[in-house]
């Protein structure tokens, strides 16, 4: 009897990452450890938030007395937020920031990021997130049109096709026609990142 094995599939953990506002100045120097440690930059986006989307981002922190000057701090110059890839990212992703609290981190963990580039208990340098649940709402907020879900196969990517994809691609391929450009491949590319039904919804202010 023939026994039918799954098809392997690998599964690349995701993790957020921020460059907070006081070590903007160390964007290349930072991102080219990050690189070295093992770790794939998905996306990336340079932005300033306002210090009502800080604190939605760290509602969780609402209520503790650190708080204001948590999302004044986040919200006084441009961050860098980034989506990390490799194995057990979260946690590797951690370990390479090190303590939150800057002054125990040179303490404990000399090497760290936040050793390295943080000030302060506040002043840290460096966002990661707490665990894979945490990252997946992080990144969800920063970089509403990522896709976190392993890739549908089957039916399932049928589905998808037929509901998210048809459509515009069929709408575009009809103003393509209508249209008849000189190079009718970048013009349809261009017409479908325009014409995007899953645009981001959060509207941040974008840093030149």
């Amino acid at each position: 009897m023939e026994v039918l094995m799954p098809e392997p599939q690998i599964y690349v953990e995701r993790t957020l990452a921020i460059i907070k506002p006081d070590v903007i100045d160390k964007e290349e120097e930072i991102e080219d450890l990050i690189l070295r440690s093992g770790f794939h930059i998905i996306q990336k986006r340079k932005l300033q938030l306002s210090p009502e989307q800080c604190s939605n981002f760290y509602a969780e922190q609402f209520g503790k007395v650190f708080f204001p000057n948590l999302t004044a701090y986040m919200s006084s110059g441009p961050i860098v937020a980034m989506v990390l890839a490799r194995n057990c990212a979260v946690s590797y992703w951690k370990e390479l920031l090190g303590p939150s609290n800057s002054l125990r981190a040179r303490i404990s963990h000399p090497h760290s990021l936040r050793a390295i580039y943080g000030t302060d208990e506040l002043r840290n340098g460096l966002h990661g997130s707490l665990s894979i649940s945490s990252a997946e709402k992080e990144i969800r907020f920063l970089f509403p049109e990522a896709i976190l879900e392993p890739v549908p196969t089957g039916q399932r990517a049928r589905d998808y096709l037929n509901v998210c994809v048809k459509p515009t691609l069929l709408a575009g391929l009809t103003a393509l026609c209508k249209e008849k450009p000189a190079d009718p491949m970048i013009w349809l590319a261009d017409w479908l990142i325009e014409h995007n039904p899953n645009k981001p919804k959060l509207q941040y202010r974008v840093c030149q």
